[in-house]
């Protein structure tokens, strides 16, 4: 139905699909503002008579900040929340693997592309996905991300429970390091900056400056896996900043503060598909790669970084190419590398 200009839902809806968009919804919700809500409950704590809790929690905090760069402290029952199950329902996300990864050996999982807020990587390697176990037995995942999020009360527990860890040089190299093997450590390489290009149709990412992640492979002698995400950016449409805009000023600036492109998504409702924040009902499809088998150099020369970089980008190109045409309305659609 239809009233001036904004299509709503119907008013009967099975109540699966009801809850698969809450579940949908409220993930965007809590991992966009959970942070912030973290710091104000903690902040608004302090002044009450509570205040030694709150004081505690934060000399906790302090205390325990090697933590999500030692590995973690992952929680299986929260990862098996029934949420995450009727979020991964609701696009629905799905997984495809093109080869057999034993778990003898660490893995670099290279994902792309970010999206506004990495839905498929969050499906498949975050919450605790029963069809990862099934094509992936004896991989336990580890999806990184920056380090101020780990700053943030109470949402970093949440962070911890889920298996992320952080991004940096040093928590990639613990991990891919780690004597025992198994690790999937999923990094996605854009990273923030790349949210900016998020718009339906389209697939810009960011990789030719992106060469970190390579020398810590090439160090810890961990294969490289291509990881494509197809119907990511489908999810959320944003507010256009184009090249030279006031908005695309503000939203780089911010992100070099904050460390997360304030991006202004353009979603549905709960019960309406015009406009909202919850994201769009759009299938995404997670294809794990070919892993890209490299020597162990403990210094590894500028020239083979970047030989295998080029090796990278020419199988994440061939990954796309590939298989655009099954899991993409528009065959026709380019892969841009910036």
């Amino acid at each position: 139905m239809e009233l001036l200009g904004i299509k709503f839902a119907p008013l009967f809806v099975p109540m699966e699909r009801r809850l698969q968009t809450l579940a949908a919804a409220a993930w965007f919700i809590l991992f966009v503002f959970g942070g912030f809500v973290g710091w104000i409950l903690v902040y608004h704590v302090l002044f009450t008579r509570f205040y030694p809790l709150a004081i505690l929690y934060l000399l906790w905090m302090a205390y325990d900040q090697k933590v999500y760069i030692h590995g973690g402290r992952r929680s299986e029952w929260v990862r098996n929340w029934s949420c995450w199950h009727y979020m991964r329902e609701y696009f629905p996300i799905g997984l495809v693997k093109l080869e057999d990864l034993p778990a003898d050996k660490n893995y670099l999982f290279c994902g792309y592309p970010h999206g506004m807020l990495c839905s498929g990587a969050f499906g498949n390697f975050v919450a605790a996905s029963p069809e990862f176990k099934r094509l992936f037995p004896g991989l336990t995942t580890y999806l990184l991300t920056l380090n101020v999020h780990f700053n943030m009360p109470i949402f970093r527990e949440l962070l911890l429970c889920l298996g992320s860890c952080s991004s940096s040089r040093e928590s990639m190299t613990y991990l891919l390091g780690h004597p025992e093997k198994g690790k999937a450590v999923v990094l996605m390489v854009g990273g923030a900056s790349e949210s900016l290009y998020c718009h339906p149709g389209s697939y810009k990412i960011i990789l030719k400056r992106r060469k970190g992640f390579i020398r810590v492979a090439l160090e810890t002698g961990a294969p490289l896996v291509p990881v494509f995400s197809f119907g990511e950016t489908d999810v959320f449409d944003q507010v256009s900043n184009p090249p030279g805009s006031w908005l695309l000023w503000l939203q780089s600036t911010l992100k070099k503060v904050l460390g997360v492109a304030p991006c202004i998504p353009l979603g549905r409702g709960i019960f309406q598909y015009s406009f909202g924040i919850a994201p769009r009902r759009t299938p995404i499809t997670t294809v794990v790669g070919r892993p890209i088998m490299l020597p162990q150099e403990p210094n590894p020369s500028n020239e083979l970084v970047d030989k295998y970089h080029k090796i990278f980008m020419e199988e994440l190109m061939e990954l796309f190419e590939t298989h655009k045409g099954k899991y993409l309305e528009d065959p026709k659609t380019k892969l841009i590398i910036e």
